[in-house]
């Protein structure tokens, strides 16, 4: 049975002022669960329905009620697992490959997918300004997909960040050169904006390589959502990168 004070910390750990003070936050599901895990991240305790379900790790599994999780998961229809893990250490920034940069998105699904995609297409590291939402956030730990065990977020001032990185940097706005066209290089920053304001004044001084996903149909479109427009740079990247190899 779920004791009072394990169920408070759970919902507190709703709120990002509870997960910087705890340092600690939540994952449900079996995939996510194990997806971090298996990548090294510590848990604090794992609630379970089914043991069967993390043989490999029964130590650290307290079995609970379906009740009893339903009380503490933040999901309409809980999924038998819910995991209470320690929030990694903040690690370097490599200075080799590529890199993505958020520059205020706000919406938890948007960052869940780009990290999903960084993931998908080999980032390792994806940075984030200070006021992009907390990746954290369970909303954005579920939209993962457990690609967040896998990928590096690191959250700080991005205006003097850039201002320090040695390679090239890439931003997508409104009017730059075709993205289908650019030469991309083997390593380099991608500067993604906010859904409503894009890319901040400050910021897009220091993108010195502006790219535009061109509009073909004709309608009232007026932008793609950030996590399209990411996915669609990023194949565009790799894209370069097997060209240069030929």
């Amino acid at each position: 049975m779920v004791v009072k004070s394990e169920l408070k910390l759970v919902k507190n750990l709703q709120q990002k002022k509870y997960r910087t003070q705890q340092q600690l936050f939540v994952a449900e599901g079996v995939k996510t669960v194990e997806e971090l895990l298996s990548a090294g991240h510590m848990p604090q305790v794992i609630y379970c329905t089914d043991e069967s379900l993390l043989a490999a790790y029964k130590e650290d599994i307290r079995i609970i009620s379906e009740r009893d999780l339903k009380r503490m998961s933040s999901l309409k229809t809980p999924n038998k697992v819910l995991a209470v893990f320690e929030i990694p250490a903040a690690s370097e920034i490599p200075l080799e490959g590529w890199i993505v940069a958020l520059d205020g998105v706000q919406d938890p699904g948007n960052l869940g997918t780009i990290i999903r995609l960084c993931d998908w297409y080999g980032i390792s590291d994806l940075v984030c300004s200070l006021n992009t939402v907390d990746c954290f956030n369970p909303k954005v730990v579920q939209a993962t997909m457990g690609s967040i065990a896998r990928v590096s977020l690191h959250y700080l001032e991005l205006e003097s960040w850039l201002q320090t990185y040695p390679h090239a940097v890439f931003g997508a706005v409104l009017k730059g050169k075709n993205v289908y066209t650019a030469e991309f290089p083997d390593r380099g920053v991608l500067v993604m904006g906010s859904e409503s304001h894009g890319i901040t004044e400050n910021v897009l001084e220091l993108v010195k390589n502006k790219v535009t996903l061109p509009q073909y149909g004709i309608s009232s479109v007026d932008s793609l959502n950030v996590a399209m427009a990411t996915a669609i740079c990023l194949s565009e990247i790799r894209r370069s990168e097997l060209l240069i190899r030929k």
